[in-house]
C-alpha cells in the first residue's frame, strides 16, 4: 500500500454460545445436527402467540467474555427488535440488543472493543439447487454473541491475529467452540481507505469463513479502494461478499444504517437490572473465569520453552496440561526433549482416557538416560496414553529397549567396519560425516535395539 493512503479497519464478529437450549426458547442447541428442521419449535418459528424466554446461561457467558476483555459490564441491559424481511427469520425481526449492550469496552490484542451483545442466530440457506433455495431453521434462534471492535485495525494481518486470538479466548472460557468452518465464528469486516486525515467511505465485507479469507479479504479491498481512489473513481458504501476461489470481492447490496432497521425495545422480554440480580454479578463470575490466554503464556516464559512450542500449549489446553503434569517435580533437563515430543506427534494421537501423569516423565527419563531412541519414545507415546501402561513394560514387550552391552555392541561394530571400508577410510581422511554413516549402518544392522551413543563410542574406538 503506498504510504500515502491509510486503511481503516473495523471487525464485528459473530460467535455462536456453546448452551444446551437456544436463545428463547428451550429448543435443542446442536450444531451437528444434520437432519434439517429438527430442533424447532413454535417460539424459535414465530408462531402467533408464542413468547420468548431468556437463555440466562447465554448472558452469563457473554458477561464472561466481556470480564476476560476488560469490558465495562452493564448494570442495566434490555433486548430490541432488529426489523428487516428475509427468509431466514421467521418474524420478521431479528432479537438483538441495540442501545443497552451487555459490554462495552475492553481490548485484545491491543485492539479496543467498542461492545460485545448478545443476540439470537439466523436459519441456514442452501443456494445450490438451481432455480430455488432451501432453509434449515435448527439454527434460528441460537444464542449469538457479536463482538465490534474500533474502527482502530490498520492491516489484514492485525486483523486475523486478532481473530485468531478471540477464538482462542472463546475456547478457552468454554463458551463457544467458534470453528469457522462449521459457521459456528464468522467475521465480517468494514473497511475504508484514505489519502488524508478523513475517514474514506466504508465497505462492508461478510461471512468470512476462515482466518486466511479475512486477511485475504482485507488486503484485496484496501488495493481496489486505492485503484478505485488513483483512478479518480468512487467507493460506494455497500456490503460485498468474498469469492473464494477467484479471491476477490463482489457487490451484494447497499449497506443499511442503523436507522434502516427500526429498532426498538422488544415488549415480550424483561428488561435485566444485571446490578441487582447475584447470579449475574462480575465478582461471581469472575470467580469462575479460568487462566486467560495471555496469563498462561507469562507463566509458560517460567519453564524456557521456545515460543512456537508454548503457543502450541497454550492453544491446545490438553497438551498444556499433559506438559504440566509431566513435567512436575522431575529434573528441568527434562523439560524440552519432554516439550519436543509432545508437540511432535498428531494431537489426536493422544487419547482423552484416565492417564497416570508420571508416566510421560518416566518416558522422557529413558529417552534421555538412553535406554530407548527419541524414535522409540515417539512410538511408545500414543500407546502409553490409550492403554495407560508405563512405558518401559511397553519398550520390553515390543523389544524397543536400547542395548548398551559392551560386548555385543563390539560384534556389530566390527561387521559394520568390516562391510562399509570406503567410509572408515572417508573417517580416517578426516571426513566426519562418514562416522554418522556407520552409526547408521549399526542402528540398521542391530535392528534399531543398539544406543547410538554407545555404538558410536564402540566404533571410534576400534578406528583409532
Amino acid at each position: 500500500m503506498p504510504s500515502s493512503y491509510k486503511a481503516t479497519i473495523g471487525l464485528e464478529v459473530h460467535a455462536e454460545l456453546k448452551t444446551k437450549s437456544k436463545m428463547f426458547c428451550g429448543c435443542k442447541n446442536d450444531p451437528d445436527e444434520k437432519r434439517p428442521n429438527l430442533n424447532i419449535c413454535p417460539v424459535c418459528m414465530a408462531h402467533p402467540g408464542a413468547l420468548p424466554v431468556i437463555n440466562k446461561e447465554a448472558v452469563k457467558n457473554v458477561i464472561k467474555v466481556g470480564l476476560a476483555l476488560g469490558g465495562n459490564i452493564s448494570s442495566f441491559t434490555e433486548f430490541d427488535r432488529k426489523n428487516y424481511f428475509y427468509p431466514d427469520i421467521p418474524k420478521g425481526y431479528q432479537i438483538s440488543q441495540y442501545k443497552y449492550p451487555l459490554v462495552s469496552g475492553g481490548s485484545l490484542n491491543g485492539i479496543k472493543i467498542t461492545r460485545v451483545h448478545l443476540e439470537e442466530d439466523t436459519a441456514r440457506s442452501s443456494h445450490d439447487r438451481g432455480d430455488y433455495s432451501l432453509i434449515d431453521y435448527n439454527r434460528a434462534g441460537v444464542p449469538l454473541m457479536e463482538l465490534v471492535t474500533e474502527p482502530v485495525i490498520e492491516n489484514a494481518e492485525d486483523a486475523g491475529a486478532f481473530a485468531r486470538e478471540l477464538q482462542l479466548v472463546l475456547r478457552t472460557l468454554g463458551v463457544s467452540d467458534a470453528n469457522m468452518e462449521k459457521g459456528e465464528m464468522r467475521v465480517e469486516a468494514n473497511i475504508s481507505v484514505s489519502d488524508d486525515k478523513e475517514m474514506g467511505t466504508k465497505v462492508e465485507v461478510k461471512n468470512l469463513n476462515s482466518f486466511k479469507s479475512v486477511e485475504r479479504a482485507i488486503a484485496y479491498e484496501v488495493n481496489r479502494h486505492i485503484k478505485e481512489i488513483i483512478s479518480g473513481g468512487k467507493i460506494v458504501q455497500e456490503t460485498r461478499g468474498w469469492d473464494e476461489e477467484k479471491e476477490e470481492t463482489f457487490s451484494q447490496r447497499l449497506k443499511e444504517s442503523s436507522h434502516d432497521y427500526r429498532y426498538f425495545p422488544d415488549p415480550d422480554l424483561p428488561k435485566l437490572d444485571l446490578g441487582k440480580m447475584k447470579e449475574f454479578s462480575k465478582e461471581k463470575l469472575s470467580k469462575e473465569l479460568p487462566e486467560l490466554p495471555w496469563e498462561k503464556r507469562n507463566r509458560l516464559k517460567g519453564y524456557g520453552l521456545e515460543e512456537k512450542i508454548a503457543e502450541i500449549f497454550v492453544e491446545n489446553a490438553k497438551l498444556g496440561r499433559i506438559f504440566e503434569e509431566g513435567i512436575k517435580n522431575r529434573d528441568k533437563g527434562l523439560i524440552r526433549p519432554m516439550a519436543g515430543i509432545l508437540t511432535s506427534i498428531p494431537a489426536e494421537a493422544i487419547a482423552d482416557t484416565a492417564r497416570d501423569p508420571s508416566y510421560l516423565g518416566d518416558l522422557v527419563e529413558m529417552q534421555v538416560s538412553g535406554s530407548i531412541s527419541s524414535t522409540v519414545a515417539k512410538t511408545i507415546l500414543p500407546v502409553m496414553f490409550k492403554e495407560n501402561r508405563h512405558p518401559r513394560e511397553i519398550a520390553s514387550e515390543k523389544g524397543l529397549l536400547q542395548k548398551n552391552d559392551e560386548a555385543w555392541l563390539n560384534v556389530i561394530a566390527k561387521k559394520v567396519i568390516e562391510n562399509n571400508q570406503k567410509a572408515v577410510s572417508e573417517y580416517k581422511s578426516g571426513k566426519e560425516s562418514s562416522l554418522k554413516f556407520l552409526i547408521g549402518q549399526g542402528m540398521k544392522e542391530s535392528g534399531g535395539a543398539a544406543n547410538p551413543q554407545a555404538l558410536s563410542l564402540v566404533i571410534e574406538k576400534l578406528l583409532k
